[in-house]
């Protein structure tokens, strides 16, 4: 890959101390293209770390063999609040689970529910997720690299060097504080990136700020 290396050394440090990273940044700057390729870097698990990702698997009925590669999950932006965390009749493991010992890939997390984006706060603490359903309640492990990609503006252009911005001040800053509370704290990483290409001309005055 080449440019973005503020954002590959970074990644890299997220690699190896198992930090959080958010990438916040218009389309087609590479954020994608970066949090795809970055469970590719982790290193391999170890014996007890193969059993215990296959099992999580297995109570989740999900096909997966006994790969020593850690596993990437990248659910969509409408998934439920069970589906990242778990739910069903009888406690099973949802997509955040299934990312354990590996990569949470959350593309467009702006436009996740806030509900959801809510209950990432306690397991991305604690390493463990507590799913409730009125059969039983089980405690599952959930030790991630949580990897969260945004538009920094709702149009997407904030920054960009292809198009113009068209959203105002107060829509901008209502768009990021969806996301700033329960997950900013616990990021380590944030990343402000750019599009690498040509720089538009300024914009000319009647044009939305």
């Amino acid at each position: 890959m080449r440019g973005h290396d503020e954002a590959k050394r970074a990644l890299l440090l997220a690699a190896a101390g198992g930090h959080h990273v958010l990438m916040s940044g218009p389309p087609g700057c590479g954020k994608s293209l970066l949090a795809n390729a970055f469970h590719t870097i982790l290193p391999d698990l170890a014996h007890d770390e193969i059993l215990e990702v296959y099992s999580i698997y297995q109570l989740a009925k999900q096909a997966r063999s006994l790969s020593e590669r850690p596993p990437f999950r990248s659910p969509h932006h409408s998934s439920s609040e069970g589906a990242i965390i778990g739910g069903g009749r009888y406690p099973k493991p949802g997509e955040m689970l299934l990312a354990h010992r590996g990569v949470l890939f959350l593309d467009e997390l702006g436009h996740f529910p806030r509900r959801v984006i809510d209950t990432l706060r306690q397991p991305l603490e604690s390493g463990f997720a507590v799913v409730n359903r009125v059969e039983g309640s089980d405690q599952f492990p959930a030790a991630i690299n949580l990897i969260a990609a945004t538009n920094p503006c709702p149009c997407g252009y904030y920054g960009s060097h292809e198009k113009y911005c068209t959203c105002g001040d107060k829509a901008r800053l209502k768009y990021m504080q969806k996301i700033t509370g329960p997950i900013i704290d616990r990021v380590d990483f944030v990343l402000e990136m750019k599009n690498q290409g040509v720089q538009l001309p300024s914009r000319p005055k009647n044009c939305a700020s």
